[in-house]
């Protein structure tokens, strides 16, 4: 099969559009012809080299997957042959108690397609039965691909995290990015009062066709200060931060007392500070997320498929040019997804 391949990390040069091996199937996993497969910063962190973390060399980057079944392992039930599916990232043991509890992001073997074992940014990814979910007819198979990651993790962070309540406060800190455009939509669609940021005002005018109330370039405008001025210097109830380091003073500062900030990632640093006093005081809570459940996402492809959440595709690139879509992520121009069309 042809896929995109990098047997060292570094910039999007490494990556090369080669004849690789067809995955050889277990009995519980199905192989899947790959229509599209949406790129997150998950990729470029893989591609660049996490430290401490030894990705297996060579590898097929890619989470997002849609396609369909084009081969099914002696075990398998559920799925038929030629059916369009669209894959879940989260590959988990199935055993543990976390497993068995519902609660698969919680697995302490899980990994990502595309992170730990080989993904989607080929002709043919395998992948276990249990993470196939039904196709959303109404959508292309771009679009399809865009919807698991980004949607699965701002429903987790806003409904299990945060505990979202209808007619709240919610800032979205990115709202170019593909979880922040989902954020906008679940947010609105729990009938919270959505303060978008991006950093610039065509990314903002997006945000907010998707339902935004307010808008912040955090280029020109000082995120704190506007939040303070459009909540009558209460704060927010929730701030959906997955900047890092670049957004986190102003994502503390823009909090009312008892504000909770909800956090699944580090694009522009880690090394974050907290001032405990204004911790404790303002009785604040922090809250980390990863991905999210299974059941959360078969919930959020059921709302995508009746039309209530939609999935933005920025820009589409041929399998070929991976490296270009790479390098065109990696310079924040998109508002929603970048996707691999195979």
């Amino acid at each position: 099969m042809k896929a995109i391949v990098f047997s060292t990390h570094g910039g999007p040069d490494v990556l090369k559009y080669i004849d690789a091996l067809d995955p050889v199937l277990r009995p519980n996993e199905v192989l899947v012809r790959v229509k599209a497969c949406a790129l997150n910063h998950l990729d470029l962190w893989v591609r660049r080299g996490i430290p401490g973390v030894p990705i297996p060399l060579p590898h097929i980057p890619g989470s997002d997957i849609s396609g369909e079944i084009a081969q099914i392992g002696a075990d398998v039930s559920t799925v038929r042959v030629g059916q369009k599916v669209v894959l879940a990232p989260l590959v988990s043991c199935g055993k543990c108690t976390a497993c068995v509890a519902g609660l698969d992001n919680h697995c302490r073997q899980a990994a990502n397609l595309g992170y730990m074992i080989d993904g989607g940014c080929a002709e043919f990814v395998r992948a276990p039965e249990i993470n196939c979910l039904p196709y959303p007819e109404n959508l292309s198979f771009e679009e399809a691909a865009s919807i698991p990651l980004v949607f699965q993790t701002a429903w987790h962070m806003l409904l299990a995290r945060a505990e979202l309540q209808p007619g709240e406060d919610v800032l979205v800190l990115g709202a170019g990015s593909g979880v922040g455009s989902a954020a906008i939509q679940i947010a609105k669609f729990f009938g919270a009062r959505v303060i978008a940021t991006a950093g610039t005002d065509e990314k903002l005018q997006k945000a907010k066709q998707l339902g935004a109330d307010y808008l912040i370039n955090h280029k020109t405008q000082k995120i704190r200060d506007e939040v303070r001025r459009l909540t009558n210097k209460r704060g927010v109830d929730v701030v959906f931060e997955h900047v890092g380091t670049a957004t986190w003073d102003d994502s503390l500062a823009s909090l009312a007392v008892g504000g909770r900030l909800v956090t699944c990632g580090a694009t522009t640093g880690y090394d974050a500070k907290v001032d405990l006093r204004f911790l404790f005081t303002r009785q604040l809570s922090l809250l980390g997320s990863y991905m999210g459940t299974k059941s959360e996402l078969q919930t959020v492809m059921k709302l995508v498929a009746a039309g209530k959440l939609k999935p933005i595709v920025d820009r589409v690139f041929p399998l070929a040019e991976a490296a270009a879509a790479h390098a065109y992520l990696e310079s924040s121009s998109q508002f929603g997804k970048v996707v691999l069309r195979v």
